[in-house]
């Protein structure tokens, strides 16, 4: 699986902190913890595009995909079919097949910082946990519903366990 990562030199982003290895743990960890793990062993080429950037161009992209003129924590552009995630197809070997693109992701650093600050957690903390929640939302998984939303939940603490990273649910249980 490989990731894509860049990161918007005006944002603020802590650059003495090693975001792409974290954004590698944290999506590696919401894949193995979802319905489709088989995505981080295929041979296809796996891909998923994380971008870290303002509030500013999250509330755009915001606005211009969901009609929402505010910035947001994250959000997920998918772009796999159900079918695709389920069977990844034939193991390509790189350039001698197609890539299987899961989606972009894109994080909004004054709002991650914000509500990490509002959780008294580490700001990698709670940026991880929207990489693991922007990936299952790659994957197919939404919190539309109760029994959906606590699915989600359920993969997300899990998946943020594997990085030692505290249930933020826990506190709202």
């Amino acid at each position: 699986m490989i990731l894509d990562i860049e990161i918007e030199a005006d944002a603020e982003w802590d650059s003495r902190i090693a975001w792409g290895p974290l954004a590698e743990r944290a999506t590696h960890a919401a894949v193995a913890e979802s319905a489709f793990p088989q995505l981080a062993t295929t041979r296809r080429t796996v891909e998923i595009a994380l971008r870290l950037t303002s509030d500013e161009e999250v509330r755009a992209l915001n606005a211009q995909w969901r009609g929402k003129d505010k910035p947001t924590n994250v959000l997920s552009f998918p772009m796999a079919a159900p079918d695709e995630l389920a069977d990844p197809g034939p193991d390509f070997d790189g350039a001698d097949g197609p890539e299987l693109m899961l989606g972009d992701i894109v994080l909004a650093h004054s709002v991650c910082a914000t509500e990490a600050a509002d959780k008294a957690i580490p700001i990698e903390a709670h940026a991880a946990h929207l990489m693991v929640h922007g990936t299952l939302h790659l994957l197919g998984y939404d919190h539309q519903d109760d029994v959906a939303a606590q699915d989600m939940e359920a993969r997300e603490t899990r998946a943020l366990a594997r990085l030692g990273i505290a249930d933020p649910y826990a506190g709202d249980r």
